[in-house]
């Protein structure tokens, strides 16, 4: 059900493909932003405009300057930025090679840095807007193990927003992040099949250590990013929104 929480609001999504990012792109468009959504994959935006129709899907390389300059040019200021690309590593720091370091770090913190850089000047020259970030309960909020190169990466996008939002409170930017914890996704999906043992032993450890015996769903998170791309959130910015099951406590 809409209830028109977004009319009005232009937003621009990465990774709205699968997972989080394509349930925030469905929800944007239900609550009745006009949603301008992306991923590097072609088909995965082929099926997102046959789902949705009203939203304009849009194939971006978050990891490369000049294909999310070429979305900002296209796309124009808008009023919501959800930054959603992400890779989660798998292995203690010994199990991390000077690739895995690099992969990480640009997709999940500087590919932030290109969209920013991109779409912030039109924000500020429309008058402000809501910047919303995915980071993750898994980085100085809580340690999880075999996270050592993604909790960094997200410790670095928790940063990254704080620093955007005191720079640009001023201008009317308001800089939020949503830090999940295990949440159902073809993403968590493939880790699971990748991990040593049985594919229902591994999904159980997960839902085990989420104290309400469960894995949130994308929904959840999309309904979070909701309220933080909305007025409803006017006077919050800067925050790290934790909706982790009770994960953390």
């Amino acid at each position: 059900m809409s209830h028109g929480r977004l009319a009005g609001k232009t937003a621009f999504l990465t990774a709205a493909g699968q997972g989080i990012g394509h349930a925030t792109a469905l929800a944007f468009h239900r609550e009745g932003a006009k949603v301008f959504a992306s991923d590097v994959n072609a088909a995965l935006m082929d099926k997102l405009s046959a789902e949705a129709p009203g939203i304009t899907t849009l194939v971006v390389d978050a990891r490369d300057t000049a294909s999310v300059n070429a979305a900002a040019q296209q796309v124009g200021a808008v009023d919501v930025l959800f930054n959603c690309a992400g890779f989660v590593h798998h292995g203690t720091i010994l199990e991390t090679s000077e690739q895995d370091w690099d992969l990480s770090f640009d997709l999940n913190c500087k590919s932030l840095w290109r969209v920013l850089r991109a779409f912030l000047p039109g924000m500020i020259e429309r008058g402000g807007g809501s910047i919303v970030n995915m980071s993750s309960a898994a980085q100085t909020i809580k340690a999880a193990p075999n996270r050592a190169l993604y909790a960094s990466t997200k410790a670095a996008v928790a940063a990254l927003t704080k620093s955007v939002a005191v720079d640009f409170v001023k201008q009317g930017i308001r800089s939020n992040c949503i830090c999940p914890g295990t949440v159902q996704s073809p993403s968590l999906e493939d880790r699971i099949k990748a991990m040593p043992g049985t594919y229902d032993e591994n999904r159980a450890a997960f839902v085990a250590r989420q104290p309400m015996g469960r894995i949130a769903e994308p929904e959840e998170i999309a309904m979070l990013a909701v309220y933080l791309a909305s007025d409803e959130s006017g006077f919050t910015t800067g925050t790290e929104s934790v909706i982790d099951g009770g994960w953390s406590l």
